[in-house]
């Protein structure tokens, strides 16, 4: 074993004095393997934070959330009336639900009040929405100025409210709405903070909206029938169908559907061009595999042409080490190892520089930096493939010259 080990040790000391004998050529050989491996790590990184960036993006805009309402006549049986989704029942599936994932509850108090301040007034088509903390991070909404309503708001039943920035607008012109009090069917609500700007995309005037805690709204318009709404944002687009099959299955058992009936309620999901985006990455990432597993068979494919032509003018040297005892075995491990090491080297250069590249397409897209560990054990683990595939032969053409043939080579 220790004669064994020695060998080894010995065989690494003459690979590593080949290669630094040849140091240019050993520098070329590992430039090759090295542009193959930032090929491939630079551009799988580069797709890893084009990921990141659309997720964030549609993240932030409500596009990872579905929203579960009381279904409509025109959603399923035509002579069937569906039951409204119930505070308790809503109550009970946020505390059931275990799904990663932000949740929810709402609802819409009325499509056309009118808010007051002091003499201003706005038309009377402000949406009045019933909400809890989480709404804000389901919805896509972000607050501008001010705070968002808290657990204990909804708890306490503070009269506070979020403004939209059309209403904030039209309200109060040149000064604050920030601890302001209006005025909301007769009763009075303090402003603590407005939305950002969202715009109109779903049709129903998006920024001419009034927030207030749930447990505010309940007893300030107490409707007899009200239906909640469940909104749940997913932790990724990708995973909205497994979060949409585990929350129908839930409200299912909540309100007692039996196995042969349609849901008493409906689904609404959001848009899905997010995970749209991300299956046609999915096609991009094997591509770029491809790609860059064809230009590392290059850089093996010019690797062993270098080491074919190292075994050629180091035919001398073989057939001495051979004439003195040295065996086949010796002579190929020395040839792998040189290849192997010439392979480590470049790839551990190529790694260094795919993850500079693909960090530098993530910090213009907006993206954190990255540590793709996948692509990088990657990249060591085809490296070292790379280097055995690439060297065997030209090792094998060594370990197989005759030492008299090989000592007569000029």
């Amino acid at each position: 074993m220790a004669n064994k080990k020695s060998l080894t040790k010995q065989n690494i000391l003459i690979a590593l004095s080949a290669i630094k004998s040849q140091m240019l050529r050993a520098i070329l050989s590992m430039l090759i393997i090295a542009i193959g491996i930032t090929a491939l790590v630079g551009i799988l990184t580069s797709i890893d934070a084009i990921k990141s960036s659309i997720t964030d993006e549609f993240t932030s805009m409500g596009a990872n959330t579905f929203t579960i309402l009381k279904k409509r006549r025109s959603d399923g049986d035509d002579d069937k009336k569906f039951e409204s989704i119930s505070y308790r029942e809503v109550l009970d599936f946020k505390k059931l639900y275990n799904f990663p994932s932000t949740v929810s509850i709402s609802d819409q108090v009325s499509f056309n009040s009118t808010v007051k301040y002091k003499s201003k007034k706005s038309n009377p088509n402000i949406s009045i929405q019933a909400v809890d903390q989480f709404y804000l991070s389901t919805s896509g909404y972000r607050i501008e100025f001010g705070r968002n309503i808290t657990e204990n708001d909804v708890r306490a039943n503070s009269r506070v409210v979020l403004l939209g920035k059309e209403l904030a607008k039209t309200l109060f012109v040149n000064e604050s709405a920030v601890d302001k009090i209006i005025s909301i069917a007769g009763g009075k609500y303090k402003v603590i903070g407005i939305l950002k700007e969202k715009g109109n995309a779903s049709g129903f005037g998006g920024d001419r909206n009034c927030l207030m805690p749930i447990s505010v709204a309940r007893q300030q318009f107490p409707l007899p029938d009200a239906s909640y709404g469940i909104s749940i944002i997913a932790k990724r687009p990708e995973d909205l169908n497994p979060a949409i099959s585990e929350a129908t299955g839930l409200l299912r058992a909540l309100r007692g559907d039996e196995l042969d009936e349609e849901d008493s309620f409906r689904v609404r999901r959001s848009d899905n061009l997010a995970s749209i985006l991300i299956e046609n990455l999915q096609y991009v990432t094997v591509a770029a595999t491809v790609i860059g597993l064809i230009t590392l068979l290059g850089a093996a494919i010019g690797l062993m042409n270098i080491m074919l032509v190292s075994v050629t003018e180091r035919t001398k040297e073989i057939g001495t080490r051979k004439a003195v005892g040295a065996k086949m075995s010796t002579i190929r491990s020395q040839f792998l190892i040189e290849a192997i090491v010439i392979c480590q080297f470049g790839g551990l250069v190529g790694i260094v520089l795919g993850i500079i590249i693909g960090n530098v397409i993530a910090a213009l897209i907006g993206t954190n930096f990255i540590i793709p560990w996948v692509w990088i054990f990657l990249g060591v683990t085809l490296c070292l493939i790379t280097g055995v595939l690439a060297g065997f032969y030209p090792a094998q053409k060594a370990a197989r010259l005759d030492p008299v043939e090989a000592l007569r080579y000029d």
